[in-house]
């Protein structure tokens, strides 16, 4: 069943390629690096851990457990991989003096090529990177592995055991899983990962603390930009999901006249899309990367776009409100942590696939508000923009759901220790 996947992905590998390499006239950074993606790269004395994450929210949590393997072993080199531009750049401004490059594809010679330029002693790898070729490419290579903050969901569970010749064997043979939840821990059991090798660990990402001056900078950038003014900001949007955040903001506007949307597309190829939908909406916009200072500007901007990279956190910080985005469009929902660590109410679409336990545990506590439509969200936004005591009341409830769940990345660690050496072999 392996061979038969390897065949579809060399199958699939040119259309692949020539995606990647049109994306790139638009984003120079899909060019950058990528031999990379085939495995070549600068090679490194041997001996390290590579860790892998996906996208960025997955390299968020790297970032946390890479700091923590730092501390605990300074002198190991320590290599993270990752698929995309977005969350290459994150892994480097998160992590100074980590090598941060892109991940093989899923192919036997790229994860050779790469085994090879590494020569790690450990691969770790993050929530549900269950790529067939990697594991047991990994495997072949004597390396133990680690799957932290581990989770599968229902669906994809079903499918591997339908098709048991994929990783059955594999997991079987000498990973080691930390789970997210007992649910997850049971369908890894049910995979072929024995009860030795299981452990539920929880979520790493409630272990990720903001930098202490998050907040103050937040504070800066609303006296900069929006002094006075009641201010909501829609994170990590995406195409289809504008459009929506629009039309609740048309509405808000309509009884808050002073209300200021900050909009912060997922993706910074979007950045222009965004700014043209905005203006659609008649809605009247300044731009972050512009620098034009408000002082100057005219006051009466109802949207800053916020087209810059790495600065959410901070203008999460400056407004009332947040609506986290992926969430309203079939993309599975992106970090909700971000914000309500910084004790603002959460805002959120139905649409939670990617991190579901993380979503359940908010909600349940009273920290996140799932809206359906523009309609939805327009209504949550003027009843929390109106009521300081229940915006106090949600991002408390917020602060309180995440001190509750910490404790992941301890129990990772502790699956880290009991891991045992690397097998003898010779990366030819």
């Amino acid at each position: 069943m392996r061979h038969l996947y390897t065949l579809l992905l060399y199958l699939a590998l040119p259309v692949v390629s020539l995606v990647v390499a049109v994306r790139g006239f638009r984003e120079r950074e899909y060019w950058r690096g990528w031999r990379q993606r085939f495995g070549f790269g600068p090679r490194r004395s041997g001996n390290g851990i590579w860790v892998h994450a996906v996208s960025v929210g997955e390299v968020q949590a790297a970032a946390v457990l890479i700091e923590a393997l730092r501390e605990r072993r300074p002198q190991t080199e320590i290599t993270l991989t990752c698929a995309t531009p977005t969350a290459r750049a994150r892994g480097r401004a998160l992590l100074p003096g980590v090598d941060v490059r892109y991940a093989p594809y899923d192919l036997p010679g790229s994860v050779r090529r790469c085994l090879r330029a590494l020569r790690p002693r450990l691969l770790i790898v993050l929530e549900t990177e269950l790529w067939p070729n990697l594991l047991h490419g990994a495997q072949e290579a004597g390396l133990p592995i680690l799957i932290a903050s581990a989770r599968v969901s229902p669906r994809s569970a079903g499918i591997y055991r339908r098709l048991p010749g994929l990783l059955r064997a594999t997991l079987a043979g000498g990973v080691w899983v930390a789970a997210q939840t007992e649910a997850d821990a049971l369908r890894f059991a049910a995979l072929g990962v024995p009860a030795a090798r299981l452990t539920v660990a929880g979520n790493i990402k409630f272990d990720r603390l903001l930098a202490p001056e998050t907040s103050h900078r937040g504070a800066l950038l609303r006296a900069r930009y929006a002094a006075g003014r009641p201010v909501w900001v829609a994170g990590s949007t995406h195409a289809g999901e504008e459009q929506i955040v629009l039309d609740a903001h048309s509405r808000v506007f309509q009884h808050l006249p002073a209300a200021l949307l900050i909009l912060a597309p997922r993706h910074p190829q979007r950045f222009d899309a965004a700014a043209a939908s905005v203006a659609a909406q008649g809605l009247s916009c300044i731009r972050r990367s512009i620098g034009a200072a408000p002082d100057d500007a005219d006051r009466d901007y109802q949207v800053l776009l916020l087209d810059t990279v790495g600065e959410l956190p901070e203008f999460y910080a400056a407004g009332d409100v947040a609506f986290v985005g992926g969430s309203l469009v079939p993309v599975g929902g992106h970090n909700l942590l971000e914000p309500a660590a910084l004790g603002i109410p959460v805002l959120s679409g139905p649409e939670q696939f990617n991190s579901p336990e993380l979503a359940r545990v908010l909600s349940e506590q009273g920290a996140l508000t799932i809206v359906h439509d523009a309609d939805d969200l327009a209504a949550a936004l003027a009843r929390l923009l109106a009521d300081p005591a229940a915006r106090a009341t949600q991002g408390a409830a917020g602060c309180a759901a995440i001190a509750a769940n910490r404790g992941a990345l301890e129990r990772v660690l502790d699956v880290f220790d009991r891991l045992p050496p690397k097998r003898a072999f010779v990366f030819v």
